[in-house]
């Protein structure tokens, strides 16, 4: 008997690490595909579990007993075994409706389009209607009987919130995205409920746009924390969430560190990867163990524009990652898909350090003589500032860099 989760694929789950932080009662992880589901509940051997794509729905019907407000939904996420009859609860509801309110997402008054036609959407089409939301639109891929085409939602209707339940976007397909956000003019709010990556391309869009977005961590938390309570592994849910939200995205989030080259960003990175106990990775270095040779004789023999698809190619890879920190090359930034990208899973800080300090130095071939250094510097100064979440300045050590670093991302 045990508790966990239970999906068709979980390798993108942070629910382990979520519910180990809530108590210590043994909390797996279980990859099921369909065929097995039915064999799964019938041995009812299991305490409680939490239920995610694609089988909210399809669960149901195994229950002895669905709690009134899920049957409402129309969707199961938590089911909990009482002495061997099993009874199916939502606490996705819970989830959302918190997160609507913890990132001041009003919804009374307001057209509200739901990407999605799944388990989850049933959950986010009862939160908005609780919350006030004047029209609810449901969107599918296909167009259905209660729901609009993609191609029809975007020509006849302009929602002042979105909240995509689709996966599009999740890991390991971050580069995709639901739908494209400017058309709608009245757009003000965005939740999407994938958490991995911590911000979808739909989010980071909403956010350069200046609308209110989240992804769906704060989402998570709350319903497991909720899930445990129904687990009877707690009593309470009173400020648990918060707090596993807090050290979940600091877990889960990386340490981007952008600027000049001879900046000092692989030596703060290296300092900071120590201090914090994690993994360190240089995006030069990358680069050049995938090529097989090194930056300057890439970019000598190669040219600059194949090195920066090299270099794009590695940002992908490296970006999908949790929990690192990560030393970009002086360009990286200059292409926005890096920066977006990165952005998905990082906190991005401009290392500015005063021209005068920085060095010229023969293995940069862009960067060769104090002529070409200032030319760079004049050319990327303002792109750094702007890509960045946050910029350090300070004429002192690496070891100053990194304390200052260091203390930010924890606060």
């Amino acid at each position: 008997m045990f508790y966990g989760l239970i999906g068709e694929k979980l390798s993108h789950s942070f629910s382990k690490e979520i519910h180990s932080m809530i108590g210590d009662y043994g909390y797996r992880l279980i990859e099921i595909p369909k065929e097995n589901l039915k064999a799964f509940f019938e041995k009812r051997e299991f305490n409680g579990i939490n239920v995610t794509i694609p089988y909210k729905t399809s669960i149901m019907q195994y229950l002895d007993c669905v709690d009134s407000s899920a049957k409402k939904i129309g969707s199961v996420n938590t089911v909990v075994n009482k002495g061997g009859k099993l009874y199916g609860y939502n606490t996705d509801y819970y989830g959302l409706l918190e997160t609507a309110k913890h990132f001041n997402i009003d919804f009374c008054g307001k057209e509200v389009a739901v990407l999605g036609t799944g388990g989850t959407s049933k959950t986010a089409y009862a939160v908005s209607k609780e919350l006030g939301a004047k029209e609810i639109y449901k969107v599918s891929r296909t167009k259905k009987e209660n729901a609009l085409s993609y191609e029809e939602f975007c020509i006849s209707k302009n929602p002042e919130i979105i909240i995509n339940t689709t996966p599009i976007g999740m890991y390991p397909e971050t580069d995709c995205t639901a739908l494209d956000i400017k058309p709608f003019s009245r757009l003000w709010g965005v939740i999407d409920c994938v958490y991995n990556p911590l911000n979808t391309k739909l989010v980071l869009h909403a956010k350069e746009n200046g609308i209110n977005a989240v992804g769906g961590l704060y989402m998570l938390i709350s319903q497991a924390v909720h899930s445990a309570k129904l687990f009877g592994v707690i009593k309470s849910t009173a400020d648990i969430t918060e707090s596993i939200y807090k050290k979940i995205l600091k877990l889960k989030q990386n340490i981007v560190l952008c600027g000049m080259p001879s900046c000092g960003k692989s030596t703060v990175g290296e300092l900071l990867a120590k201090e914090l106990n994690r993994t360190f990775i240089d995006t030069d270095t990358a680069v050049s163990k995938n090529e097989n040779m090194q930056i300057k004789d890439i970019i000598n023999t190669k040219g600059e524009a194949y090195f920066r698809s090299a270099e794009e190619k590695t940002v992908k890879e490296i970006s999908l990652v949790n929990g690192n920190v990560i030393a970009l090359g002086g360009g990286t930034v200059l292409k926005n898909e890096n920066v977006l990208r990165l952005k998905q899973n990082g906190k991005i800080y401009f290392i500015d350090r005063p021209l005068e300090f920085l060095t010229p130095t023969s293995d940069r071939p862009l960067s060769s003589n104090k002529s070409a250094l200032n030319k760079l510097y004049c050319e990327r100064y303002g792109i750094y500032k702007s890509v960045a979440d946050k910029t350090v300045s300070l004429n002192g050590t690496p070891e100053d860099f990194a304390n200052l670093i260091k203390e930010d991302f924890l606060k």
